[in-house]
């Protein structure tokens, strides 16, 4: 992962998808997009952006006169960090007890478990070449 820690609150998400959905984004277009998709107001937008820079999650430029936004993590980085924390936190870091119970509540339909299988056999593959 190139960002260690990336650590979202809801809030954040919000704004992040905005970006990782179409960036840069005028701070206009964000505004507006939030306020569409969330309902948040202009100064609330504005604020998020101030502290998210200031975190170092997004990068604000001065463009035409304009300040322009784009992300500065990716999105699977982020959901990378989310899913390890989610995890450890709820399922001691067992990912077998997390999909076994995941499955006892939703059938899992044929490709979903060709996929599963998919992506098992290829982890052993990668385990018996180390």
């Amino acid at each position: 992962m190139n960002e260690p820690n990336i650590r979202l609150t809801n809030t954040e998400w919000h704004l992040m998808e905005c970006l990782w959905e179409t960036s840069p984004r005028t701070g206009r277009e964000t505004t507006d997009y939030l306020q569409k998709h969330v309902g948040w107001t202009r100064s609330t937008t504005l604020t998020m952006l101030r502290r998210m820079t200031e975190k170092g999650l997004i990068r604000c430029e001065d463009k035409e006169g304009m300040k322009v936004y784009s992300s500065l993590i990716k999105r699977e980085d982020a959901a990378l960090q989310e899913t390890e924390d989610f995890l450890s936190r709820v399922y001691k870091g067992s990912l077998s007890l997390m999909v076994s119970t995941l499955t006892k509540k939703q059938a899992l339909s044929q490709a979903e478990l060709d996929e599963l299988y998919g992506i098992l056999q290829q982890m052993e593959e990668a385990n018996s070449s180390d």
